[in-house]
């Protein structure tokens, strides 16, 4: 993963593979991860519109499912003491490192990936765990329909948002991904097939959602749809302080009835630009149409900055799709670490509608020199803060951290009327429920020097812990088990574990799962070492 190799001579690769692919990775990439990228996405979209136009997913997915059914009764019939997990290779998801606890534990195909059913009278689609946000909004937006909540990268998982966590700039309206699963189908550890909603299965349907396949594996999701529109009308707002930006960022996020979506991006302690949108079928003035997702556009990030720069107000109406995945090309600001020319002129129009190369090749091909590198000078984090803690969690990453652009997206988290759940609203002082929090997503390499990113890690933690904040387990996290169920509430997910037959028999807890020590490093992994 990028990472800044100025002034990094301790640093020394053992060979010459091993300095090119970290001294020159962005040549690379160009010559050889972008091209394996590209023949690999256009597999894969070819195969799941077919797929998908054949109406050959439904029965495909009875036959999937039992095959995981058989996995597990196998396993369960053995006597096995290994721990379950899924075969997927750990270099599919989306944390920088790769789990080590696949190369110990028993190995379950769980190889679902289409789009079963779109249900336009009750306004739900059904999609299998590995059904991509660029897969969904390919499918859904010609149809007229989309997901009230669709994460920003193209090849984020329906099943990793659920079991991990889901965000974008809608969720200040609808909350997190979570919150628009109307029910999940769950193969359990004996091999039985579970369905749970609000009115089945209810306790573990409140369970799955941060849960990292600790209590069964998802074999498919059903989630709310609504209309879709032609355009997002986007208003750009520059701002030039942080007291500024604080308050008219939490303002329009709590104007939900308003705004259908919300974001900003920090360019320095001062200086950000807030953008507010709606959904619209209508052009009725002379806004412009900019349709960002062409390949030779710039990045998105950098093109909002421009009204930052030039210190103006601006319209955009953009094609939804482009909207939804706006921040892909760039992977937010991250593609510049990798390759840094990637956003000039002459490559986005040469190469840029090969963009981005695919993360699992970019982990696989990471060296022991830039994992060291990452792990002490690179940050990739999001950390959910209650709103009414922004300023001080913005004065915390610039004097911890100085690294920017800071990418801010306001999202709800909702009580339940089971109050389940790892997750639960800020409680104030006067014993009501705030569920305003900021998703603080911190990519990039800190301008604080010295600069030690384990030891500002762990800080950050405690910060986060303190403030009743999440962090989003995607990410590194050095937190000790205490800490961890501090932050989370485990109440009923403990107690679920202990009814369901042989869950703890069979599967980690979440702790177990994303913790460091349960996280190798790519390069270790490739070698064999537990």
């Amino acid at each position: 993963m990028p990472f800044d190799m100025s002034a990094q001579d301790e640093f020394k690769p053992s060979s010459f593979f091993e300095y090119i692919l970290t001294y020159h990775r962005g040549l690379f990439a160009t010559i050889f991860l972008l091209p394996v990228s590209v023949v690999y996405s256009f597999y894969l979209n070819t195969r799941n519109r077919i797929v998908f136009l054949m109406h050959s997913a439904p029965a495909k997915h009875t036959e999937r499912v039992k095959r995981v059914q058989q996995q597990m009764m196998d396993w369960a019939k053995e006597g096995s003491e290994q721990k379950l997990c899924t075969a997927r290779s750990g270099w599919f998801t989306m944390s920088d490192s790769v789990p080590g606890y696949k190369q110990t534990h028993r190995n379950i195909s769980v190889n679902l990936h289409d789009i079963l059913d779109v249900n336009e009278q009750h306004r739900v689609v059904r999609v299998e765990p590995l059904a991509t946000m660029g897969q969904i909004t390919a499918t859904l937006n010609p149809l007229g329909w989309t997901l009230p909540v669709v994460p920003e990268l193209d090849d984020l998982t329906v099943g990793g948002l659920i079991n991990g966590f889901g965000v974008e700039s809608s969720s200040h309206k609808y909350g997190l991904f979570q919150f628009i699963c109307e029910s999940f189908e769950i193969v359990t550890a004996d091999g039985t097939v579970a369905q749970c909603s609000k009115n089945e299965n209810v306790a573990l349907f409140y369970a799955i959602p941060w849960s990292h396949g600790t209590l069964g594996f998802l074999v498919s999701a059903t989630l709310k749809i609504i209309p879709a529109k032609k355009y997002v009308k986007l208003h750009y707002q520059p701002v030039y302080s942080l007291d500024e930006l604080t308050e008219l960022f939490e303002r329009e996020s709590r104007g939900t009835e308003k705004n259908q979506f919300v974001e900003a991006l920090m360019y320095g302690q001062n200086s950000a630009v807030v953008m507010t949108g709606v959904l619209t079928d209508e052009r009725n003035d002379d806004t412009p149409i900019n349709s960002i997702g062409y390949f030779w556009k710039p990045f998105f990030y950098r093109h909002a900055e421009k009204y930052l720069l030039k210190k103006k107000t601006g319209y955009e109406y953009i094609p939804l799709r482009d909207y939804y995945h706006r921040h892909t090309r760039g992977l937010f600001w991250e593609m510049e670490s990798i390759i840094p020319f990637s956003n000039q002129s002459l490559f986005r129009y040469l190469l840029g509608w090969s963009l981005p190369p695919k993360i699992p090749l970019l982990k696989y091909t990471e060296t022991e020199t830039t994992r060291r590198l990452r792990d002490t000078y690179h940050v990739v984090q999001d950390m959910l803060m209650p709103m009414v803690h922004l300023k001080k969690s913005l004065l915390y990453f610039h004097e911890q951290y100085n690294i920017y652009p800071i990418w801010l997206s306001p999202m709800a988290i909702y009580d339940n009327e089971k109050q389940a759940g790892f997750i639960h609203p800020y409680q104030l002082a006067d014993g009501s429920k705030d569920p305003m929090f900021v998703d603080v997503g911190a990519y990039g390499n800190p301008m604080k020097r010295p600069f030690d990113g384990l030891s500002a890690l762990r800080e950050l933690e405690k910060f986060v812990i303190e403030n009743k904040g999440y962090q989003a387990l995607y990410a590194k996290t050095l937190m000790s088990r205490e800490q961890f169920r501090t932050m989370f509430d485990h109440s009923d997910y403990d107690k679920l574990r202990e009814e369901l037959p042989l869950c703890t028999h069979a599967f980690n807890e979440v702790y177990d799962k994303v913790s460091s020590k349960a996280r190798l490093a790519p390069v270790d992994a490739r070698r064999g070492k537990v």
